[in-house]
């Protein structure tokens, strides 16, 4: 294992303690009950487990809880970024170990991500709650279309690459730092890294360690402004983080692989769904606002 491999997971280690450490101060400071619910930890134990095994967890997760009214919409942004942001890690932990890309590829992808989601965060912790359902909506409208993409082999299978330079760097840098900033609003990166990277001519299994490492970077990031400007359900977002890391380690290291194209079909699905009840959903306040 490189120095560079050893000196991220590292960093993403004291990103784990910092981070757990930052957000129980937090959760100290504000009374109220914080203990979830079996449902919101069950939550996260599915959208978390099919998560690792590649089909992502934003769109699922919000799904769920959209089903039984389980947190306000102008607090989905911020309950995703933050309940997730420690299962994230830990996967990120088990790619970057088990799967090799290029280290000067991978931290600088990163990095851009990381600068898109701290400028991303700023513009979400405003945003009132139609403007949130409004972009949630498209955010969603925008997975399913990944989704139906994925199961139709509309993309690429991409390369052997594991590392990228010239133009094809520059691009990378770009297209990863703008799906930080969107991870904000609720848009999950993982299909939209895989699709990139693919069609930039990598290895598509070189989009997992990618992908998590990005997001576990950048969702400490995003997840403190949220919980700092109060902007996310704790109960919810604690749900996710209680059971989601056991589902990771389950996935990643029991599980594997399994027939996932009927699950993909169940998830897009619910997803289209979703994106209609939200956006119908803002149609109508914002009618009754008038």
């Amino acid at each position: 294992m490189s120095t560079g491999v050893l000196l991220l997971l590292a960093l993403l280690g004291v990103a784990a303690v910092a981070f757990s450490v930052f957000w129980w101060r937090e959760l100290r400071r504000h009374a109220g009950p914080h203990q979830p619910t079996a449902w919101q930890a069950g939550v996260g134990f599915i959208s978390d487990f099919l998560d690792t095994l590649g089909i992502g967890s934003f769109a699922t997760t919000t799904s769920l809880w959209r089903a039984r009214g389980t947190v306000a919409d102008e607090k989905i942004p911020g309950t995703l970024n933050v309940g997730h942001t420690l299962p994230t890690i830990a996967q990120a932990l088990i790619y970057t170990v088990i799967i090799e890309v290029e280290v000067a590829t991978l931290v600088s992808m990163i990095i851009a991500a990381v600068l898109g989601a701290w400028l991303g965060a700023g513009i979400v912790t405003r945003l009132p709650r139609h403007g949130v359902q409004v972009g949630m909506g498209i955010a969603l409208l925008v997975a399913a279309l990944l989704i139906l993409g994925r199961l139709l082999g509309a993309f690429p299978a991409g390369g052997d690459a594991l590392g990228l330079q010239g133009w094809l760097f520059v691009l990378a840098l770009l297209g990863n730092m703008a799906l930080g900033a969107l991870m904000t609003i609720g848009i999950g990166a993982y299909a939209p890294i895989m699709i990139m990277v693919s069609l930039l001519g990598m290895n598509e299994k070189a989009a997992f360690p990618i992908m998590m490492g990005s997001c576990a970077f950048l969702m400490p990031i995003a997840g403190a402004r949220f919980i700092r400007s109060g902007a996310y359900d704790a109960r919810a977002a604690l749900g996710l983080t209680v059971l989601g890391v056991p589902a990771v380690l389950l996935a990643a290291y029991i599980v594997k692989e399994l027939p996932l194209d009927t699950v993909r079909w169940l998830v897009l699905a619910v997803v289209v769904y979703t994106a209609a009840s939200m956006l119908l959903t803002a149609r109508s306040e914002s009618r009754r606002c008038r």
